[in-house]
């Protein structure tokens, strides 16, 4: 009889949805678990099947309560770019700057709903969902990520659970950049190269990340841009350490001509505004609003279809009609606060996986000792790998040298996997992937990976 209860108690939770929107933006809220793509219309996220489920890690040690005076180091770096300035792991989180930029990735399901799209104005509010969602995961993360040595990658396969597979490379070292991309079975491509400037201005650290977001849609051809905004650090000499992003972000369908306005509101103590809040506008070709977004980086992204009444056509009022629930935030692990606030796939991003490329940041020495709490090794062991890639850029200075291009001041180096070349879209100089990560890993042959560790 116990049995009998237990089982009827389960069978009623699993079949518990959440409540039907009235657009085809979104069914439900699906939480970042990863799951086969559904059809629209089914009422519930199914779980993957366990024989394709891969065991995650899902806890990491504990941060070691190690004291270290910020304002020691940073008073010294007032107006410097920071990315030339040595930093020592206290300040550190145990992941690279390419795994926070594979943290993007995190509601990837957004993409997956997007690609069933038939409106191309409907799937503008799920990528505008999905690059404010990418803010999310920084909302408790004050320490920086490790500045990846020159060559360093990272590779994500989640193609068997979640459909999507990842590489980030790095690919400039002063100034620092780094080339990712993403691709999925369910119909999209994401692909990027962000370059990091930052600026210490006494109170605060402004972060800037340069470059532009690519999103293109398979079916329909519908091709996304779109540029980050600002993160400032506040609090640096006294007070609590806190983060916040402002700017404005304008998302172009480069097939249709619609637009996204986003605009990511600073923090003010006397607004009355709740915090982080972020609004924005989505537009046809000709200018005219079809939905307005609302909502908040950390937490939830709604979005509301405007009523083209004569009324509001007139100068009247905007009419909204009712909310659709776009995203909302995952909740943070238990004891995310003892684990530098990892979310659930910050979590298993630094877990050691075997094939992985020789130069990829789950083999860095400095980090892995960082993230098992023995950081004075950790700090050594950084200087070393730091002069080793020194070491390497004065040889192919030599050696351009010798080969009679002394003039040129562009350092020599290639990246392995990514080609510069100029984007056919922007016309920006960028880089892009070749298409050749995966093969390698099938043959294992890591034969051209540079010896950064």
């Amino acid at each position: 009889m116990k049995m009998t209860k237990m089982s009827s108690l389960m069978l009623r939770k699993s079949s518990a949805v959440l409540p039907r929107m009235v657009l085809g933006i979104s069914d439900l809220v699906v939480q970042h678990k990863c799951s086969e793509l559904r059809h629209p219309m089914e009422e519930q996220a199914r779980p993957p099947s366990e024989d394709t489920r891969k065991e995650r890690r899902t806890r990491i040690p504990h941060k070691p309560n190690y004291s270290l005076n910020l304002w020691s180091v940073m008073k010294n770096c007032i107006g410097k770019e920071l990315s030339k300035i040595p930093m020592p792991v206290n300040f550190n989180e145990p992941l690279s700057m390419l795994q926070r930029l594979t943290e993007d990735l995190e509601y990837y399901h957004l993409l997956d709903r997007g690609a069933q799209c038939e409106s191309a104005l409907e799937q503008l509010c799920l990528v505008a969902a999905f690059t404010v969602s990418s803010y999310s995961t920084t909302v408790f993360r004050v320490s920086k990520p490790f500045n990846p040595l020159l060559g360093e990658t990272f590779e994500l396969d989640r193609m068997e659970d979640c459909g999507y597979r990842s590489l980030c490379e790095q690919v400039s070292h002063h100034p620092p950049a780094a080339a990712h991309h993403a691709d999925s079975r369910h119909g999209w491509t994401l692909r990027q190269e962000i370059k990091i400037t930052s600026k210490f201005r006494g109170k605060y650290l402004s972060i800037m990340p340069l470059g532009t977001i690519h999103c293109i849609f398979h079916n329909s051809g519908n091709h996304y841009t779109w540029k980050k905004v600002t993160t400032t650090v506040h609090n640096i000499i006294v007070g609590k350490l806190w983060i916040d992003q402002s700017g404005e972000i304008e998302i172009v369908n480069h097939k249709t001509g619609d637009k996204c306005k986003l605009k990511f509101a600073p923090y003010s103590y006397f607004s009355r505004d709740i915090a982080r809040k972020v609004t924005g506008e989505v537009m046809d070709a000709s200018g005219r609003l079809h939905y307005t977004l609302m909502g908040t980086w950390d937490e939830r992204m709604e979005c509301s279809p405007v009523s083209s009444s004569s009324n509001f056509e007139n100068g009247g009022d905007r009419a909204p009609e009712s909310k659709t629930l776009l995203w909302r935030r995952n909740p943070l692990p238990k004891n995310a606060e003892y684990m530098y606030y990892f979310s659930e796939l910050a979590l298993s991003l630094n877990a050691l996986e075997e094939g992985v490329a020789m130069s990829d940041s789950r083999l860095r020495p400095d980090q892995r000792l960082m993230e098992n709490g023995n950081w004075d090794e950790a700090n050594l062991e950084k200087q070393r790998l730091e002069e080793k890639q020194r070491t390497a850029r004065r040889k192919r200075e030599a050696d351009r040298e010798r080969a009679g291009e002394s003039d040129s001041p562009v350092d020599p180096y290639k990246p392995l996997w990514f080609d510069r070349k100029m984007d056919p879209v922007t016309k920006e100089m960028t880089h892009i992937y070749r298409g050749t990560y995966w093969d390698a890993k099938e043959r294992q042959d890591w034969n051209a990976c540079p010896d950064i560790f």
